[in-house]
């Protein structure tokens, strides 16, 4: 279904009260919430990444590619904990009009690489990398849900989206600072272009001009009724509505939430606007609830509809964790919120370890790293050393125990000149920290091998 030109131009305003009780709307509202946290999110990320011109996050317009030629620093803030290992590659695909074609060069086996394919959902649809499809280089394929065409010559293979709108977030590893010459190399290689481009037909006409509206910031949403109005605008590009969802989307509309519509929280009455707060604030103790439940394993939070299985309160713990995380197969991601004590972590009033013993590092395929951030915000946090993370390419230069294993030191104040290499640094309040391997070997997957604890030493 192709969207009208009169749809996004001037959507047809809600009129009128709810049909459903006072009751009825408290309950309704929570679970659109629920179900809207990584659609709204989602949206935010795409807004400020591909139509705010004045973002100090903007990566591009739409159906560009813009190559990161660092890693992440405190600067940038666009979303929750991001990686620091790997510098991004970001394309936001708008596949209204046409499929795009993303060419990938062949790069060195050694060199790990992906393109995490994130629909405006947050499903993990599809991959492209190292794991998914080699590292020999191609032309791929990226179609909305209304292209229904053969797969041209030249292509190696399709991915289909379920949203007109998709995320892709590539990584190219960098093995050190010596090696960014490298990845530049391989960044500039990477293309995007229309699929009439590629083949040399003519141009479809253009999909209708879209007028934005402004998203809600992402903490605390619970706290902005125009969340409701901002999830309403971006349900419109999540059409045809999935089969699982129609029961669902009709129940939205009990309360004025419908795709395309503006959504007036400013009409209802004072009980309505009420019942409609609290449900928001129930969702998110739901979501804070299933949060603190799973002890830092995330790592059954992110992938495709079909393993996440409509578990809604499972995607939006999942958004607000980290939206954007790998699904398991690509890579896990412990989390770190409490010490072995099950005491929080702040480095206002802790110093901590985390040990790998000799032998004992973590099986991966590509590497792992262990990641700082600050909360509540979850981003990067600046220190006097520049230092984010610490990762397996950094052991040749870690002090090495005895054994042959490595101890992190995770604190506000420097350990001392000779441990400072292994130094990760904390800041002077509440943190979280986030292991991430990348490829993992199968003792992780199923579990067989433990992450070790963090030790509060003081």
């Amino acid at each position: 279904m192709m969207l009208s030109a009169c749809l996004l131009a001037s959507p047809k305003a809600n009129s009128g009260q709810p049909d459903a009780t006072v009751e009825e709307t408290r309950e309704i509202a929570r679970d659109a919430y629920v179900y809207g946290v990584p659609i709204v999110t989602s949206y935010a990320t795409m807004y400020a990444f591909s139509v705010d011109r004045n973002n100090s996050q903007y990566k591009g317009p739409f159906n560009s590619l813009l190559n990161i030629a660092r890693v992440f620093t405190p600067e940038d803030t666009a979303f929750v904990t991001p990686n620091s290992d790997t510098p991004y590659t970001f394309i936001g695909l708008d596949l209204r009009a046409e499929p795009i074609v993303l060419t990938v060069p062949a790069i060195e086996k050694e060199r790990y690489f992906v393109f995490q394919m994130m629909d405006i959902y947050t499903f993990n649809f599809d991959y492209l990398g190292t794991r998914a499809t080699g590292n020999s280089g191609g032309n791929y394929l990226f179609a909305g849900p209304d292209w229904d065409g053969e797969m041209p010559d030249g292509i190696e293979r399709v991915f289909k989206a379920e949203t007109s709108f998709v995320n892709i977030v590539g990584r190219t590893q960098l093995f050190n600072p010596a090696d960014l010459d490298n990845v530049i190399a391989i960044q500039k290689k990477y293309q995007i272009r229309p699929l009439s481009e590629f083949l040399q037909t003519p141009t479809p006409p253009a999909a209708p001009v879209i007028d934005w509206v402004k998203p809600v910031n992402p903490s605390p949403q619970e706290l902005s009724p125009e969340f409701f109005n901002v999830l309403a605008f971006a349900l419109q590009f999540a059409e045809p509505v999935h089969p699982t969802e129609t029961d669902l989307r009709k129940r939205f509309e009990r309360i004025g939430i419908v795709a395309g519509e503006p959504f007036d929280f400013a009409q209802l009455s004072p009980e309505l606007q009420d019942a409609l707060k609290a449900g928001m604030a129930d969702g998110q103790k739901q979501i804070d609830e299933r949060r603190e439940s799973l002890g830092g394993n995330v790592d059954d939070l992110f992938g495709t509809r079909s393993f996440l299985e409509n578990d809604y309160i499972r995607r939006a713990v999942g958004t607000q964790v980290g939206i954007g995380a790998n699904s398991k197969e690509e890579a896990i991601y412990p989390l770190y919120e409490k010490d072995s004590d099950n005491q929080r972590l702040d480095g206002s009033t802790g110093q901590y370890r985390l040990r790998f013993a000799g032998g004992e590092f973590p099986p991966v395929n590509a590497f792992w790293s262990l990641t700082m951030y600050k909360l509540p915000e979850q981003f990067l946090v600046a220190n006097a050393i520049d230092r984010y993370l610490i990762n397996s390419p950094m052991l040749p230069e870690l002090k090495k125990d005895a054994d042959g294993g490595v101890t992190i030191y995770i604190q506000a104040e420097s350990p001392g000149a000779d441990l400072q290499s292994n130094w990760l640094p904390a800041p002077e309040g509440p943190f979280m920290l986030a292991l991430r391997y990348y490829l993992p070997q199968a003792s992780l997957i199923d579990g067989t091998w433990k992450s070790p604890l963090v030790e509060r030493v003081r």
